[in-house]
């Protein structure tokens, strides 16, 4: 059976990690954004951390001004990202734990704990037309949360699976089962589907198998091969190794 395409985000933040790394203007995020439309990419995300280690102010403002492909906001649940995105208009926000100190993304966040905080955080967002996706652990616990939160979306973290499949370790396949069991039970809530964190060209093909997914949202590993294949070849070759598991 031929499944509906997923769409691919593409997480520019490293291309603001090397720009930072010299303190240049250069490279530039923006011109990153137009060349994933050219290479068939269907939006763009970007990670405004509180330190701005990569992603600035100035490269969401020009993103969201540009308009080259609908942005996804990866932000924190602060006041001062909730106000940034009450005045940027993202096409999407999606909430993320963050902690200072580390190197990237380590978990979902827990819903259960902050059920009453998230969904007076979310509720000015959602009336400026805003969709709301949480990225969270697949359990269904957290999946009920999120719905009584009033996300529009989950995100579910593939990063254990990841780390798993990139040791050879089979328990990755027991992980999948546990991605799919979720992405099948927050889609009959009506919560869309999305997925992300640690997916290259070699294991992406295993998560995309899941047919309630809708959605990849893809930085490291794509800005990581486009050293070798340019920024261009590096988006298409993700998207020929999502489309090629959906027949």
């Amino acid at each position: 059976m031929k499944l509906d395409e997923i769409r691919l985000g593409v997480n520019i933040d490293h291309v603001a990690t090397v720009r930072n790394a010299r303190g240049t203007n250069y490279p530039d995020p923006l011109k990153a954004a137009k060349i994933v439309k050219e290479a068939g990419g269907d939006g763009i995300t970007a990670h405004l951390r509180e330190d701005r280690r990569h992603i600035v102010d100035q490269d969401i403002i020009r993103l969201k001004k540009q308009n080259v492909l609908p942005l996804n906001l990866e932000m924190a649940v602060t006041s001062e990202m909730q106000k940034i995105a009450l005045d940027v208009l993202p096409n999407a926000i999606c909430l993320v734990p963050e902690k200072r100190e580390e190197r990237t993304t380590e978990g979902g966040l827990d819903l259960l704990s902050s059920i009453p905080r998230l969904r007076s955080f979310i509720e000015p967002i959602k009336k400026k037309d805003i969709r709301v996706s949480l990225f969270i652990e697949p359990s269904e616990e957290q999946i009920n949360a999120a719905k009584i939160i009033g996300a529009d979306i989950i995100e579910l973290h593939t990063g254990h699976f990841c780390d798993l499949f990139e040791k050879k370790d089979q328990g990755y396949i027991e992980v999948i089962k546990t991605l799919e069991k979720a992405a099948i039970y927050a889609h009959k809530l009506g919560l869309e589907v999305h997925a992300g964190h640690g997916l290259t060209t070699s294991s992406v093909g295993h998560i995309s198998k899941i047919q309630q997914i809708k959605e990849f949202n893809i930085g490291h590993s794509i800005i990581s091969d486009s050293i070798f294949l340019g920024l261009r070849g590096a988006i298409e070759l993700m998207k020929q190794k999502i489309k090629e598991s959906r027949f």
